[in-house]
C-alpha cells in the first residue's frame, strides 16, 4: 500500500452528521485522484446497507461492491474529528475513507485494524496535532 499522504488528512474537523463525514472522506479521495465523484454516492449507499462503524470511535466508510469501476487507484483518507460525530448512535472521532483497486482494500483495512486495535493509538490519532504524527503511526505498520 502506498504511504498515507498529507493531502489525504483533515485535522480537527467539525462534522455535522454521518453523511457529512462520509462525503468529506469521499471528497478527499475524489480530489486526490483515487476515485471518480460517483464513488462518494456509493459510499453513502454502502452506509445505508450496513454501518461502517467499527468500534473504538472509528468508522471506515467505503463504496459498495459495484463501485469498483469508480476506483482509479487505491487510497485512504483520514478525518480527525475530536468533537465526534454520531454513526448509528455511536460516537466516531476518526473516519477512514477507503478505496481499493483489485483487492488492495483488504490491505488498507488490515493496516487500519492494526493501528486502531490499540486504544492508546486511537487516543494518539485523535489528539495528534500534526498530519505527520498520523502518517508516522501508519508508516510503522506492515500490513
Amino acid at each position: 500500500m502506498q504511504v498515507l499522504q498529507e493531502a489525504n488528512i483533515l485535522m480537527n474537523t467539525k462534522l455535522t452528521d454521518q453523511e457529512d463525514a462520509i462525503r468529506k472522506a469521499g471528497q478527499i479521495l475524489v480530489d486526490n485522484g483515487y476515485v471518480n465523484a460517483t464513488y462518494v454516492d456509493k459510499m453513502i449507499e454502502r452506509e445505508a446497507l450496513t454501518s461502517t462503524y467499527m468500534g473504538n470511535f472509528v468508522a471506515i466508510p467505503h463504496g459498495t461492491e459495484d463501485a469498483k469501476d469508480e476506483v482509479i487507484a487505491s487510497g485512504i483518507s483520514v478525518i480527525q474529528a475530536p468533537e465526534g460525530v454520531t454513526f448509528e448512535g455511536n460516537e466516531v472521532k476518526l473516519v477512514f475513507g477507503i478505496a481499493g483497486k483489485n483487492n488492495e482494500h483488504l490491505d488498507i483495512l488490515s493496516q487500519i485494524a492494526i493501528v486502531c486495535s490499540e486504544e492508546e493509538n486511537i487516543d494518539k490519532l485523535v489528539s495528534a496535532t500534526s498530519k505527520q504524527e498520523i502518517i508516522d503511526m501508519f508508516s510503522e505498520v506492515d500490513a
